[in-house]
């Protein structure tokens, strides 16, 4: 029997259909519009370490609206991924374009102005006056793509963190004398934790640890997608970088993993996969959980799926 469940919220989505967010953040509303065949109706377009102006590229599209007769999934802020980051954890972002945090960075980035999420590496200097600064202005926190101590962690959520972004990911890994992000994450703290489950960001021990851990309430799905969703392997596009599609994986030239190709849906399946949860706890990930975290209410919107998770046209 078929399930009608609340339609997906995906907070980081760099792209879809061949349209990649960063390079091109006027094409916003195409990544929309594409996001519905997933199941997903509403998320945070996510734009990654790049030129300054792209920000408020993207921003400005958004502030725009819609064209004419558009149909698809609701943009609830952009998702803004660096440049605030730990250079040694930069990933697939772009080393030359790497900043340490100030207030002339984040001048203008509110959630008023349409900022709803900023991931940044709290260890930097001038990190948590920053932190303070974008959550007294409503913008949510999450702190990824990171060096740093428990302690540094812990410190930006005194400051007002509240996420941590692709947990597991461009971080340090969990020690016993040097817990870090990922232990400070598990270890009881109220911060929510993105994570990646498209089965090549995470081994299956350590999603079913993180959800033991963390449990649905913190657990939060994410897709970090990119313009490689619904494509066909081969050469696609992530920010300023050249990436490759293959076997299901985006990475880099390098091997580097670049975002995924993953849809948030797909992702909820492999979940349930691995840590044998309920669908309903697995959808809550992807509902309740990023809601909660934007200090959003439920939302009217639904779909329709099989038992497994397939989406029902």
């Amino acid at each position: 029997m078929n399930l009608q469940i609340p339609g997906l919220v995906d907070l980081q989505v760099n792209g879809a259909a061949g349209a990649d967010l960063t390079s091109e953040p006027e094409r916003l509303w195409d990544v929309a519009a594409a996001l519905p065949a997933y199941g997903v109706t509403a998320f945070l377009p996510t734009v990654v370490t790049s030129s300054p102006d792209v920000p408020m590229r993207a921003l400005a599209t958004l502030a725009a609206g819609p064209p004419p007769g558009w149909v698809g999934a609701a943009p609830l802020g952009l998702h803004i991924e660096g440049p605030m980051l730990a250079p040694g954890r930069a990933g697939a972002h772009p080393p030359a374009w790497l900043r340490d945090p100030s207030p002339e960075l984040v001048a203008g980035w509110s959630r008023e102005a349409g900022v709803a999420m900023v991931t940044l590496a709290p260890e930097l200097p001038g990190a948590l006056s920053v932190v303070e600064a974008l959550v007294e202005r409503g913008v949510v926190v999450s702190l990824g793509h990171t060096d740093a101590t428990a302690a540094q962690v812990e410190a930006a959520v005194a400051a007002g963190a509240t996420c941590v972004t692709h947990l597991g990911n461009a971080m340090p890994p969990l020690l016993p004398r040097a817990p870090g992000p990922i232990g400070a994450a598990f270890g009881g703290s109220d911060l929510a934790a993105g994570l990646i489950v498209d089965g090549h960001h995470l081994d299956p021990l350590f999603v079913r640890t993180a959800w033991r851990a963390l449990g649905p309430d913190r657990f939060l799905s994410v897709s970090d997608t990119t313009a490689a969703l619904g494509m066909p392997d081969g050469p696609t596009r992530l920010g300023d970088h050249d990436v490759l599609l293959a076997d299901g994986a985006v990475r880099l030239l390098d091997g580097t993993l670049a975002g995924s190709a993953a849809s948030l849906l797909e992702c909820l399946r492999v979940l349930v996969a691995q840590t044998g949860c309920t669908v309903q706890e697995a959808v809550a990930t992807a509902t309740d959980t990023p809601l909660r975290l934007l200090g959003l209410r439920p939302r009217s919107d639904t779909i329709t799926v099989t038992p497994d998770l397939e989406l029902v046209p």
